[in-house]
């Protein structure tokens, strides 16, 4: 059988893995050590087994993953997200859409110290909706501004997801972290402005919240300012060059420990909590990581990359129109899959095509990132929107949707924004020290 016949079977069964349930990391596994042994042999594919395990869990880099998911998981055991909520909402909150705008705010600020998507929608969907629900916001703008919000967490440093990318294309984790500030800080501008124009709109949707002495305000902002300087620290020293992004992840970890300790935050069922927490999730994402590097080897000794690259460049449509049809194609797949599978299914087929074209890697993997936040909101899977209808038993999904649909616009507005203007994810990493 010749190897791209070997390649599609491989491909086919992989999808028919996907579709029975069994976990992407195993199923990818499983795919590539079988392809590799029909065409290379039993024996060096055993060895591959080994040799993909032991990068994984002893390489240097990979260490960023599980420092910052414990970051992650100290913060959000010690309550920041509340803290956070909380100061934005003393100041804004008193105005129309200001519990949104407050939402968005804190969403951002959470996800810029936690890293997770999936857990900062979960995390403001008990925190924020109570209260939005309380002043009278409509079920489907309260869920819908907590998922479009909990995306930030895909694009903000310490991103997880971003992390993954750039271990996956052997790019600087740095420099994709610095990469990723502007284009979500953009992120909340946007959202920012999109609730304003629904106030504009329709003034009556979202009423006034309830005003707040100055003395409260200020009293909110004694909670959070030591969470936000750890993270100004964490993100300042790597990106003038003192840290390492595993070092940054291991000293936003112990930051994050004291921090919760030395505040009262963090007792000894909290620091149990954090700690089961972040090795589960750190174990999940390095099997997955296993198994995308086993399917990395089929890939390459059937020539995958290669031969889709010969496709795609000899349409004709050109390197804009190419970049067009991957992204369609990650906007379907959205629907289809989560953000870390989609990531590691495809980034080692389509990088080497985006090498080609001459796109910038950094760029890329920001443009990859934005596209999967909108697989995280946009129907039918919208994996944020599950979470929320999780942690909110009374509202339906079709409602959930109907709220995104303003922010799904906003985010293709952004897409289109950064596609023409790659300075604006550029500009920080060419900064750095």
């Amino acid at each position: 059988m010749s190897p791209d016949a070997v390649a599609i079977i491989g491909f086919l069964v992989l999808f028919g893995l996907m579709l029975l349930r069994v976990p992407v990391g195993m199923a990818m596994g499983l795919v590539g050590v079988s392809g590799y042994a029909y065409i290379a042999g039993p024996g060096p594919a055993l060895k591959l087994i080994g040799q993909s395990s032991m990068r994984t869990v002893t390489d240097y880099t990979f260490g960023v993953i599980p420092m910052f998911m414990l970051m992650g998981a100290f913060v959000s055991v010690s309550g920041v997200s509340k803290e956070l909520f909380r100061a934005a909402n003393a100041f804004i909150g008193h105005m129309r859409g200001g519990l949104g705008v407050a939402t968005v705010l804190a969403c951002g600020g959470f996800a810029a110290i936690c890293g997770s998507s999936v857990a900062t929608a979960a995390t403001f969907s008990s925190v924020a909706y109570p209260e939005m629900r309380r002043f009278g916001y409509p079920q489907s703008f309260s869920t819908g501004v907590i998922a479009a919000g909990g995306t930030l967490g895909a694009m903000l440093p310490p991103s997880t997801v971003l992390a993954v990318y750039a271990i996956l294309t052997q790019q600087d984790i740095g420099k994709l972290f610095m990469a990723g500030i502007v284009p979500g800080l953009l992120a909340m501008l946007l959202y920012v402005i999109t609730i304003m124009i629904i106030v504009r709109v329709k003034p009556d949707l979202l009423p006034r919240g309830e005003q707040k002495s100055w003395g409260e305000r200020f009293n909110g902002l004694k909670d959070v300012w030591a969470p936000l300087v750890l993270f100004m620290f964490v993100i300042g020293g790597l990106y003038g060059g003192f840290f390492t992004p595993t070092e940054a992840g291991g000293v936003g970890a112990s930051g994050a420990f004291l921090l919760g300790v030395l505040r009262g935050k963090l007792d000894r069922a909290g620091i149990r909590e954090a700690l089961l927490s972040a090795t589960r999730t750190s174990a999940a994402v390095f099997t997955v990581l296993i198994g995308a590097l086993l399917f990395g080897y089929f890939l390459t000794i059937t020539q995958v990359p290669q031969k889709l690259t010969e496709m795609l460049t000899g349409l004709g449509v050109g390197r804009y129109g190419v970049l067009a049809l991957i992204m369609v194609m990650y906007l379907v797949l959205g629907c289809l899959m989560d953000a870390m599978a989609m990531i590691i299914l495809t980034v080692p087929i389509i990088f080497p095509v985006i090498v080609q074209l001459g796109f910038d890697p950094i760029w890329f993997g920001v443009i990859i990132v934005m596209t999967v936040e909108l697989g995280l909101i946009h129907p039918p899977v919208g994996m944020n929107v599950f979470v929320i209808k999780s942690v909110v038993k009374d509202v339906s999904f079709t409602t959930i949707f109907k709220g995104v649909i303003p922010f799904v616009v906003t985010d293709l507005f952004r897409l289109v924004i950064l596609i023409s203007f790659p300075a604006i994810a550029l500009w920080l990493p060419s900064k750095m020290g």
